[in-house]
C-alpha cells in the first residue's frame, strides 16, 4: 500500500497565522515553494496560503503585504491527510475538494505536503488524469 508518508514532500514548514504576507512570500522564495500550511497559536492547521492569494487577495485589492497577516488570508476549513493515509484517500481529498496541495499530519504536527509534482512522480498516468479533470474541469458553479 502506498501512503501520503510515501509520496509526500518532506520538510514543508508552517506560516504563523500572525506572520505578514510580505514575510510568507519571503519564506515561499527560500524554501522554492507556491504554498504555506498557516498555523494557529497551537500549531494547529488553519489554512492555507498560495503565493496567488498573495497576488490576488491582498496586492491586487491595493493592501499592503506587510500589514495584511497570513490569517487574514485563510478562508474555508483546511484539509489535510494523515501520513499513513492511503494514496487512494489522498486522491479523493484532493478531487472532492478540488485541491492542489495537500499537508500531511502526523500525530497532530505537520510532516510534509503534497503537491502536484509529488503526484506525477508516484502515480499511474491513469490516475492523474483522473485527478486532473476532477481538479481543473470547470464545472456550472465556476
Amino acid at each position: 500500500m502506498t501512503t501520503a508518508g510515501d509520496i509526500m514532500h518532506r520538510g514543508a514548514q508552517w506560516i504563523p497565522a500572525h506572520e505578514t504576507l510580505d514575510r510568507a512570500a519571503q519564506l515561499m522564495r527560500a524554501l522554492n515553494v507556491g504554498a504555506l500550511p498557516i498555523s494557529d497559536q497551537n500549531e494547529r492547521l488553519c489554512g492555507i496560503l498560495t503565493d496567488r492569494d498573495i497576488v490576488v487577495g491582498c496586492v491586487a485589492m491595493g493592501h499592503d503585504p506587510a500589514r495584511v497577516t497570513a490569517g487574514d488570508m485563510a478562508k474555508g476549513t483546511p484539509r489535510w491527510v494523515e501520513a499513513d493515509a492511503d494514496v487512494s484517500e489522498v486522491l479523493r481529498e484532493m478531487q472532492t475538494h478540488r485541491i492542489r496541495r495537500l499537508p500531511v499530519i502526523d500525530d497532530k504536527r505537520l510532516v510534509g505536503m503534497i503537491s502536484e509534482a509529488d503526484l506525477a512522480r508516484h502515480l499511474t498516468d491513469e490516475q492523474i488524469a483522473t485527478w486532473a479533470e476532477s481538479v481543473y474541469a470547470r464545472t456550472a458553479e465556476d
